[in-house]
């Protein structure tokens, strides 16, 4: 008897009956992925210009990754922080030397690496700075994106995040993203604990600051005595050229929040990064996670940061970026409004002045094309590849890229 491989279709319409209407994904549906690949179930390869959020860097699969993942599975998962196990410090011995900080406290998603950030921000407020009780502030920038738990919506300036889910969070105020200016006045209150921002926003749409700002913001802080958070958790990780997008302006966070690709993309991993300071302001009960630090993320961990290093990759995104983004701006189209980007975090912005759906169509051209890319905030969409990405592949990606404008002018 032929078995039949369920259709497209067949699994769309199964999330669309038995799952929460909280995403709106491009119409295909993956089975397998290997490197800068993904494949369908219906057997169509396309190249994977998302990177599931800058959470595959090292590619789909990577199996130095997943080695690491089935022998630790075979031995210990999980103990709970009830108990020490033989990976977690020798995990923390190695990410800790690896950037600089004399502590790492583990969780797991990225959007708990920002509430982590935050606790030990309003600790240090409160025990060292001497910010009167429940009087701590934590600035952030208009545009930020960090996660949907209601700290994280608390902050954002996108109504599709936060509307309909108050009451917010206190002690959260906002600012123009890339303006010292703004940033200078709110730090002149003393009980400013903290301000936290992403060094390149990419849930925004890739929004780049002016140069210099991320060491303008910084050098702030340390005037008022406020603690720096770098949320790296998209932009860390070789994604922009360098091990950390801070790095490029030679700033070094007092709080750095790591996740997405500290797994390689295999399971939530997120780490929060400071000094004694602040770090052991935090006493025994008063945070954690049953999953944070477990022995198969702490392998894994490893494993994905020793091969970032391993085959240079901040290297190879530094060098195809500049490709990308040169032969981007070589075509010659109406289309596209901008190009912008870092390393292998790039961004298209779509002239969608005659269409409001024209970014969504060129994905699904794309998708035809076998590229998979998706909007984000309307009209910009994010090339991201994996950085494991050679230039020879690199250049067929932008043929499709041509070849999809080509299609899309004749339509539009």
């Amino acid at each position: 008897m032929i078995q039949v491989q369920p259709s497209t279709q067949y699994y769309i319409e199964l999330e669309d009956r038995y799952g929460a209407h909280n995403y709106h994904p491009m119409p295909v549906v993956l089975a397998k992925g290997e490197g800068v690949f993904v494949w369908d179930v219906e057997g169509n390869r396309y190249y994977d210009f998302l990177s599931a959020y800058s959470a595959v860097n090292q590619g789909h699969c990577h199996p130095r990754i997943i080695d690491a993942l089935v022998q630790q599975a075979t031995e210990l998962t999980l103990t709970s922080r009830a108990f020490y196990n033989n990976a977690l410090g020798e995990y923390e011995q190695f990410i800790t030397n690896l950037l600089g900080y004399d502590k790492v406290l583990p969780m797991n998603t990225g959007v708990e690496g920002g509430e982590t950030a935050l606790k030990l921000a309003r600790k240090w407020a409160y025990t060292i700075k001497g910010v009167p009780d429940n009087q701590a502030k934590i600035i952030f920038a208009e545009g930020n994106f960090w996660g949907r738990t209601l700290a994280a919506i608390s902050s954002s300036t996108d109504p599709g995040s936060y509307q309909h889910f108050g009451p917010y969070m206190p002690g959260f105020e906002v600012i123009p993203y890339n303006n010292l200016e703004a940033l200078e006045k709110a730090l002149q209150d003393p009980h400013v604990a903290a301000f936290m921002v992403e060094p390149i926003q990419g849930e925004a749409g890739v929004l780049m600051p002016d140069e210099g700002y991320i060491a303008g913001a910084y050098a702030l802080c340390k005037k008022y005595n406020v603690l720096f958070i770098a949320d790296e958790v998209q932009t860390g990780l070789a994604r922009t050229g360098k091990m950390l997008c801070c790095d490029h302006e030679n700033v070094k966070p007092d709080i750095l929040i790591l996740g997405k690709a500290l797994s390689g993309g295999t399971l939530p991993v997120s780490a929060v990064l400071c000094n004694n300071e602040i770090m052991l302001c935090i006493q025994p009960g008063q945070h954690g996670s049953t999953y944070g630090g477990n022995p198969l993320a702490c392998k894994v961990a490893t494993a994905a940061l020793q091969v970032l290093i391993d085959e240079n990759l901040a290297d190879n995104a530094e060098r195809l970026g500049h490709i990308l983004r040169r032969e981007l701006r070589a075509i010659n189209t109406h289309i596209i409004k901008d190009i912008r980007g870092k390393g292998l975090l790039n961004a298209i912005e779509i002239d969608t002045s005659e269409d409001s759906h024209l970014a969504w169509a060129f994905c699904l051209k794309l998708k035809d094309n076998g590229l998979l890319a998706k909007p984000t905030h309307g009209n910009k969409i994010r090339f991201a590849p994996p950085l494991v990405i050679t230039e020879e592949q690199l250049y067929d990606c932008i043929n499709i890229i041509r070849k999809s404008v080509k299609e899309m002018e004749e339509h539009f």
